[in-house]
């Protein structure tokens, strides 16, 4: 009797996982077919480009934002910690290959809180000479124009802040292959249908943009020096003062540059750790978009029919998750041999991260503490 019920509740878990599949296709062909904004005005543009080493595809990166279809002046600032990062012959080179571009290098080894991109941020705002804001991690690489449709959204009425959903490409070989994937296939649909069922109120590193005046009023970037999800805290700032944080309807790239399983695992582990602390019901309720799993699960629960029917389904399903967003957007088909590779790897992902709060990032070792706050664990092992 216990197989039997254990392998109903499988079976309804995954069944619902492949119906919430379709419907998050359905939003991403939707979500695609959105009218952009025509921007009303130009204002000059700040963008914040905080660094650490010399990722791949650094240079590429980079280069998007200083080739900007934009008709207002667009300040970069660049920023890193040490005067021996791997990062600055990069941005040497691009500002050798790009001698227009109003580009700068901030170099500062103070440090403000747990959270070193903040810390960097802080350090790099002292440069910033326009009034609109706009920050970008330097994994993103972004159309030309990029700059034009985020400030259109920016001008909206009741708008306090922008942000861009992500897709993403692989850099770095199987791994990274691994990685885009869970982006494209998981993360997407994940935040699509949050957002239509109003259970997502999200902001990404991504892209933030901002008016320097309502970084003031929540209180810079310092009030965000010890967060782990500094982006959604950012974004929660400004909704608590009432204003909202708008999502144009394009995708940015994200590098995706993992080399090996255990750096894929630290970073999957962080992310879905740091989702965790920032939504931790919704976290849990993401169960049931893993229903190849679930699907198994029944299998072995006793219903290996069905089980394997589901399992197929589930497949299927996301297949046709990836078709659309890929064909909306105009990227490459990803390898769909690895779907079943990527779900089981990103169901393991999701159980293990709720065994603890520690984690890695940018080789450094923290604990996340309930309230979503970083404190250093220098002793503590990788996770």
């Amino acid at each position: 009797m216990m197989a039997s019920a254990a392998a109903l509740i499988c079976l309804l878990i995954a069944a619902v996982g492949c119906l919430y599949l379709v419907f998050a296709a359905v939003l991403a062909a939707n979500f695609a077919r959105r009218a952009p904004l025509e921007p009303a005005w130009s204002p000059a543009v700040t963008i914040l480009k905080p660094l650490n080493g010399d990722e791949p595809a650094l240079f590429e990166n980079l280069s998007s934002f200083c080739a900007q279809t934009y008709s207002a002046p667009v300040q970069l600032v660049l920023g890193v910690h040490d005067e021996k990062d791997d990062a600055i012959p990069v941005v040497q080179h691009l500002r050798a290959s790009f001698p227009g571009q109003d580009a700068g290098l901030v170099i500062d080894r103070a440090v403000h809180g747990t959270n070193l991109k903040i810390s960097n941020l802080i350090n790099m705002m002292p440069a910033a000479r326009h009034e609109c804001i706009v920050l970008a991690d330097s994994d993103i690489c972004v159309p030309a124009d990029y700059l034009s449709r985020v400030i259109a959204a920016l001008d909206q009425p009741g708008v306090g802040g922008v942000t861009c959903l992500y897709h993403g490409v692989p850099v770095a070989g199987f791994w990274s292959r691994l990685s885009a994937l869970a982006i494209d296939g998981h993360f997407l649909a994940n935040v699509l249908v949050g957002l239509r069922l109003g259970l997502a109120r999200p902001c990404f590193g991504s892209t933030i943009a901002l008016r320097r005046s309502h970084l003031d009023e929540i209180g810079g970037f310092e009030a965000f020096s010890n967060c782990l999800a500094d982006d959604y805290a950012i974004g929660a700032a400004l909704r608590r003062k009432g204003l909202g944080v708008a999502i144009p309807p394009f995708l940015v790239g994200h590098s995706c540059h993992e080399a090996s399983l255990s750096e894929l695992w630290r970073h999957e582990l962080r992310w879905a750790r740091t989702i965790r602390t920032a939504d931790p019901a919704g976290y849990a309720g993401s169960l049931v978009t893993h229903p190849l799993a679930f699907a198994l699960l029944a299998c072995v629960a006793g219903t290996p029919a069905i089980g394997s029917a589901l399992a197929i389904l589930a497949i299927l399903c996301r297949i046709v998750l990836l078709q659309v967003t890929t064909h909306s957007h105009g990227l490459a088909a990803p390898p769909y041999w690895l779907i079943p590779i990527r779900d089981l790897f990103s169901f393991v992902v999701f159980l293990w991260s709720f065994c603890g709060r520690d984690l890695t990032w940018r080789g450094r070792s923290y604990h996340v503490r309930a309230n979503g706050t970083l404190t250093t664990d220098e002793g503590a092992k990788p996770s």
